[in-house]
């Protein structure tokens, strides 16, 4: 081999490293730009779910605060705009808080129907208003019923220990009360979109309760969807109902037996006016030029400061974040 021949070779040799060298040191450039990238997407995406969380959780403040302020001036004869009563039927109220944007829903909990003492006719309506079929919703209905009661008798289209203890993760029917509507999910029939409800409608979780144990569901308050579950009742007169509760919250008057006419004795062991001191407060908080919510879904029992005068007025029997919602 000649020098010439060594010299080009060594050359050749030389010349494959430092690509190899060039390559390596590319990768590493763009495994650290893309690392930093990542990072900095991560710690922006952290920032603005944290911001929006403390907007959300503001808002929560605001809504308990509202309902104090309700106590006191819900029966006022004369009403600022500025100083308006929060409804409590689920109206819809906005807000701001820094960059960002809250929604917040309040609903008296005697607008719902409490899984614990409804009747089987108004939980059958119920669920079938949730878009399931009749039989399924016998199935659901009875589910439910076999569940929260002290034997094992099984109705015609129930279920109790021994069909749960068939699964595949077996387990009991618990013979007791509903202690809070997830416990739904155990029941037979019941699935998450039927419980937690799909974009196009609410699931039962937004018409459901288990703190009231009342067996008449409050119509001032209730939300359409309760109201159509009530024996006599017919989507004209439901429509009827919510269009002269609103008037009535703006000075006016609603007097069920009118409304309701030939259809009120149906009706009439189903209904009531009275409220309760349990509400549900549902939060939605979003940031300006941001996508995504923040939600938070709560119930709050307002206690009087004279039966615990050393302890909070109020006290949370549910709280969940984030939560998403069909608003």
């Amino acid at each position: 081999m000649t020098d010439g021949t060594r010299i080009t070779s060594q050359a050749g040799i030389a010349l494959v490293m430092v690509l190899w060298v060039l390559t390596i040191l590319t990768v590493i450039v763009f495994s650290f730009s893309f690392m930093t990238r990542t990072e900095t997407l991560s710690t922006a995406s952290f920032k603005g779910g944290l911001e929006k969380k403390f907007i959300a959780e503001g808002a929560m403040e605001r809504a308990i605060m509202e309902l104090f302020y309700r106590n006191v001036y819900k029966n006022q004869t004369v009403e600022f705009e500025e100083f308006a009563v929060w409804q409590v039927d689920g109206t819809p109220y906005t807000g701001t808080l820094g960059n960002g944007a809250y929604t917040v829903r309040i609903i008296d909990d005697s607008g719902k129907v409490d899984i614990n003492a409804a009747s089987e006719v108004v939980l059958k309506n119920l669920v079938l208003n949730a878009g399931v079929s009749d039989e399924e919703a016998d199935t659901i209905v009875d589910s439910i019923m076999d569940w929260k009661d002290p034997d094992d008798l099984h109705r015609l289209h129930g279920a109790e220990s021994d069909y749960y203890l068939s699964l595949q993760n077996p387990y009991k029917a618990k013979n007791a009360r509903f202690d809070s509507l997830e416990e739904l999910l155990l029941v037979k029939g019941v699935t998450p979109d039927i419980l937690y409800g799909t974009p196009e409608r609410k699931g039962l979780i937004d018409l459901l309760t288990v703190y009231t144990k009342k067996n008449r569901i409050n119509i001032n308050v209730a939300p359409r969807e309760v109201l159509l579950a009530i024996p006599g009742m017919t989507p004209e007169l439901a429509d009827s109902i919510i269009s002269s509760r609103q008037a009535a919250a703006s000075g006016g008057s609603m007097n069920i037996r009118e409304l309701a006419g030939e259809n009120y004795g149906m009706m009439s062991r189903y209904v009531t006016t009275a409220g309760s001191n349990v509400f549900s407060i549902d939060v939605v908080a979003r940031e300006e030029n941001e996508r995504g919510a923040y939600g938070i879904r709560a119930t709050v029992v307002l206690i009087p400061s004279t039966a615990f005068p050393d302890q909070l007025p109020y006290k949370f029997v549910y709280y969940k974040k984030p939560v998403a919602m069909t608003q």
